[in-house]
């Protein structure tokens, strides 16, 4: 071509690329994107009459895995109720996608749509890939591996159509027996967790997400699930500043978009009973807005959870959350009710009208900041395939790999002779893993043995003398469940045996479960080396082997305290 010149075009190629990166670094965050004057919010506010104004603070259930009729539904109520948002759960990405278009053309005023993704959105989907739990996240030392971890998934949320993520968790779980935080928690340090929250958060902000920090002011310390009952926080206020609320604090002046309220009894902060944080205005509107200066985006948890129902029924919780200070009402009982009796207290002016009215321009202005007032529905091939990319997979094995800690041990002790007659154990898994066959091929001398949950009692013990014949074992520990429980569901004669093998002269044992699992396995700190690896993951198993074979170093540290062998912060660093 004539003219053409390789170098100008790449110089012209390179211009181009930092204009656009520093255009998007440069992108205002949300919550000073509030401070201007907004043309397209003010024009959409203008438009809606006072009903659809209500009905734009109100998110509603949807899944695809529940048929036709279910998803008809939807659109119908979208199109009768105007309804400001989506909360997707489970089903496949590809379908998702389709739905999200089908559903945004059915609405006047583009969707805001989410979704609770803390470890992605494999949280909630079939079909992809999921990033670790937040407990073997907490366990990473390096917090921009979290910052990448929020690009990544930010930016399958966008492939999506979704624009913000009801993540990170930001409760510190100091309570080991607290069954709905737990593992989706960084840990039980203060610091660590307000770090790693930050990290994670921004990663996704600032792929154009909105994010929400939860469960304010910290739902760590409990062991009531408020999806069945309400939880009581019996803590002072001192106690509950210097702690609980210290994470938010550091995310609100990091930038936080979003900060979603918890169902629990707090009274050191109100006073009246049986009320939940989630309807109380002392503390969201007298400590989170006015004492925290959080001007983002207030969202309640789920309003059909029982933590607010059972006190607050027929439609009185979704009243009480509206006029507590809640921009957002997540999955009202019935939202057609909810938006009535609203309009109901707005005629007793039981709210101004200003208040009122920077509720409804304050999630407007998230539509605006998450670019939906220039709508493109998204493409709804090779969803799947994207989400499961390389780059991805990499980063999750780069995230495992950081997370591994080793609990107790030095390099002799962890590094086995390859040519020893060596037994490799796997327990509370009934097949062959990954971890096993990995490490036989350093182990030509090895020989595999699986002990299942349901193994008789005359197994365990003929396997045990067996085992005594072996110069040196490696025990690997899984919880096959879902959710990584704190108690692992092994029977007495099965600790048994864990114990045992522990005492052996020569045993590395590696833990694939919650961290916590470890203060319900007594003489398993007898092990000459001890690994925790937090979850059972592929990624996890092959860190272990990396690490039992010298090929990487451990580099984790553990983020709860276990119990008085293993306290917050244990990790040994090999030379």
């Amino acid at each position: 071509m004539k003219g053409y010149n390789p170098r100008i075009k790449y110089l012209l190629l390179t211009l181009s690329f930092f204009i656009y990166h520093f255009t998007f670094a440069q992108k205002t965050g949300f919550v000073q994107s509030l401070a201007q004057q907004n043309r397209w919010v003010d024009s959409v506010y203008d438009d809606l009459s006072t009903k659809e104004r209500i009905a734009q603070l109100f998110f509603v259930r949807a899944h695809t895995n529940k048929g036709r009729a279910y998803e008809d539904s939807v659109e119908n109520l979208i199109k009768e109720q105007k309804v400001g948002g989506l909360v997707f759960f489970q089903g496949g990405p590809g379908r998702q996608a389709a739905l999200t278009n089908r559903y945004q053309r059915a609405s006047e005023v583009p969707l805001l749509v989410s979704m609770d993704g803390e470890w992605g959105v494999g949280m909630r989907l079939d079909s992809v890939i999921n990033y670790p739990y937040q407990m073997t996240l907490g366990a990473i030392q390096d917090n921009t591996l979290i910052y990448k971890m929020g690009q990544m998934i930010g930016r399958d949320f966008k492939r999506l159509g979704l624009q913000m993520n009801f993540a990170p968790v930001m409760d510190i779980n100091n309570n080991p027996n607290n069954p709905v935080i737990n593992y989706r928690s960084f840990g039980d340090n203060r610091f660590n967790v307000a770090r790693k929250g930050i990290a994670y958060f921004q990663g996704m902000q600032n792929e154009g997400i909105l994010t929400t920090a939860k469960h304010f002011p910290g739902h760590g310390d409990t062991n009531v699930d408020s999806h069945a009952d309400l939880p009581v926080l019996p803590f002072t206020r001192q106690r509950l500043d210097s702690l609980e609320m210290y994470p938010f604090r550091e995310a609100i002046n990091a930038g936080l978009s979003g900060v979603m309220v918890a169902h629990m009894n707090i009274p050191a902060l109100d006073s009246a009973k049986n009320r939940p944080s989630t309807l109380s205005r002392p503390i969201i509107t007298g400590v989170l807005k006015d004492s925290l200066k959080f001007k983002g985006l207030i969202v309640s948890d789920a309003m059909e959870m029982k933590g607010v129902t059972k006190f607050f029924p027929n439609g009185d919780a979704d009243v009480q959350a509206f006029l507590a200070g809640n921009d957002i009402l997540e999955l009202s009982e019935n939202s057609d009710r909810a938006i009535k009796l609203i309009k109901k207290a707005l005629r007793k002016k039981l709210i101004s009208e200003e208040e009122f009215e920077t509720k409804v321009k304050k999630v407007l202005a998230a539509k605006y900041w998450a670019g939906l007032s220039n709508y493109k529905a998204v493409p709804t091939r090779d969803v799947v395939p994207y989400i499961n990319r390389a780059e991805s997979k990499a980063l999750i094995q780069q995230l495992s790999d950081a997370a591994v800690t080793l609990l107790k041990g030095n390099n002799s002790s962890l590094r086995l002779n390859p040519l020893a007659k060596t037994a490799i154990v796997n327990i509370g898994i009934d097949r062959m893993t990954t971890f096993q066959q990995e490490l036989s091929r350093w182990y030509p001398n090895s020989m595999l043995f699986v002990v299942g949950k349901t193994t008789a009692v005359r197994d365990l013990n003929a396997m045990l003398v067996n085992l005594k014949k072996y110069d040196q074992i490696i025990i690997s520990i899984y919880d096959t469940r879902s959710r990584p429980q704190s108690k692992l569901d092994y029977n007495s004669d099965i600790k048994f045996l864990i114990a045992q093998l522990a005492a052996q002269p020569r045993v590395v044992t590696t833990v694939f479960a919650n961290a916590y699992t470890l203060a319900g396995l007594p003489g398993i700190e007898r092990s000459g080396a001890l690994m925790v690896c937090y979850q059972n993951t592929e990624e996890l198993q092959r860190s272990a082997v990396k690490i039992i074979t010298g090929q990487t170093k451990p580099v984790g540290k553990l983020p709860v305290s276990v119990n008085s062998f293993f306290p917050t912060g244990t990790g040994v660093l090999l030379p």
